[in-house]
């Protein structure tokens, strides 16, 4: 199983309990039975049947230890054989499909009985491994009721963001043509723009500046509700909203009419903002966003909107501060918002980010990586890139110094240049009469 399956049996898993994480259901175990009756569609695995008990463990390891309990962590057996066979797997599983509910302590003693498996070859443990690869629920409930689509509109802030995107103006300066985009995140109660800004570039990062910036000055929202656009389906942007407690949702392909209120928003800043702003006087990208953001201040957040019973969105947002899901730990924040990327270190102990060539310690040469970073970092030589591997750091990674490399010392044997350099830090000297044999008279 590689890395990018493993991260994605995570983000599988954190989908499927997050409705209870952020309150969309509220009784867990009625959601949890309701799950555990319909086969579930794993990344790499296909479809299977998860059990109550599994779904609360992963709730429960989420909020212990985060996200990264989620991935699967790699075998220490890889390579090596199975201590159950085949033939002994298949029986195991039939007699686990017969009694689905028995206590694997009582499972485990009932197969040494029958003699399906040898208690000096099979250990417990290994067997409650291998029960929780394939464990089985009940037969399917019948009658399960179809979900109903409704309209909806959260009463919270903080509960809920929606983002997306707009075309913006095009920008001359001389004779240079610029197409800038404005990308927007905002509160569903308060119709508050948590962030919004004018880009050159409709790309990840772009959306992700403009998100973290809405994270760092208003919270984190409960839920983030988006359309099915390719950057708000990156998985560096499921892997954001995982590690700070937000479930993605996805609007219906082609069904424009859950995203009524962003859309509404764009076109209050057409109507208002650029159909007063004359653009063949502005000729940079931040006076664009001065303007904008002035606007933003004086017009849009202070005046009545007719959704509000006539508040404005700054008045309901004031009146609602303590629903704001602050972040306080700022490293929380930051590391919430890094890129992920998986690399295997080659045989020099190098990896390559964005063709620019790193190094890290020899002892990882040969092993598979994830490397965590900010796109700024990249380039900068004296900032050193997080390494990991299942979720826990194990390392840095730093740009190749290639002329510090080309004085330094390389240690193995035959090497005189490092034994002369050792000889010489101790103290030891070479006399020329030692060399010649001790003759003095020469």
């Amino acid at each position: 199983m590689d890395e990018k399956l493993r991260q994605a049996i995570g983000l599988k898993k954190f989908s499927l309990f997050s409705p209870v994480l952020n309150g969309q259901e509220k009784n867990a175990t009625e959601y949890f039975r309701r799950l555990a009756a319909e086969p579930v569609k794993m990344p790499g695995t296909g479809e299977r049947h998860y059990s109550e008990k599994t779904f609360t463990t992963w709730l429960s390891q989420y909020r212990r230890h985060g996200f990264d309990a989620l991935v699967k962590s790699r075998r220490n057996d890889k390579g090596k054989s199975r201590k159950i066979s085949a033939a002994v797997s298949d029986k195991i599983t039939a007699v686990r499909k017969e009694s689905p509910f028995m206590p694997v302590t009582v499972l485990y003693e009932k197969l040494a009985g029958d003699g399906v498996i040898d208690p000096l070859l099979i250990s417990r443990s290994s067997l409650y491994r291998f029960i929780e690869d394939i464990t089985l629920s009940g037969s399917l409930s019948e009658g399960v009721e179809e979900k109903e689509s409704r309209r909806f509109s959260h009463d919270k802030v903080g509960q809920l963001y929606q983002a997306d995107l707009m075309y913006g103006p095009i920008l001359k300066n001389g004779g240079k043509k610029t197409q800038v985009y404005l990308h927007v995140v905002l509160d569903d109660c308060s119709r508050y723009p948590m962030w919004s800004q004018f880009y050159t570039v409709q790309n990840f990062e772009s959306f992700r500046h403009c998100f973290k910036e809405a994270v760092q000055r208003r919270g984190a929202p409960r839920l983030m509700y988006t359309d099915n656009a390719k950057i708000y389906r990156s998985q560096q942007f499921e892997f954001t909203c995982a590690s700070i407690g937000c479930t993605l949702i996805h609007s219906q392909p082609y069904e424009p009419r859950g995203r009524g209120k962003v859309e509404r928003f764009f076109r209050t800043v057409r109507m208002r903002f650029l159909s007063a702003v004359d653009i063949t006087k502005v000729d940079s990208l931040d006076s664009l966003n001065s303007l904008y953001f002035k606007w933003l201040e004086e017009d849009y957040k202070r005046k009545a909107h007719s959704g509000l019973d006539g508040l404005s969105p700054h008045d309901v947002l004031m009146s609602q501060l303590e629903n704001l899901n602050m972040i306080k730990d700022s490293r929380v924040l930051e590391e919430a918002f890094l890129y992920r990327i998986s690399r295997k270190v080659q045989h020099d102990a190098t990896i390559q980010i964005d063709n620019i060539l790193y190094e890290t310690e020899p002892h990882l040469s040969g092993k598979r990586v994830e490397v965590r970073y900010d796109p700024e970092w990249i380039g900068n030589a004296s900032q050193r890139l997080p390494i990991f591997t299942d979720g826990k750091k194990i390392g840095d990674t730093w740009m190749v110094r290639y002329h510090d490399n080309a004085r330094a010392k390389r240690k193995y044997p035959g090497n005189n240049r490092h034994k002369a350099s050792s000889a010489k830090s101790a103290g030891t000297a070479i006399s020329y009469a030692d060399m010649m044999g001790g003759d003095s008279n020469v």
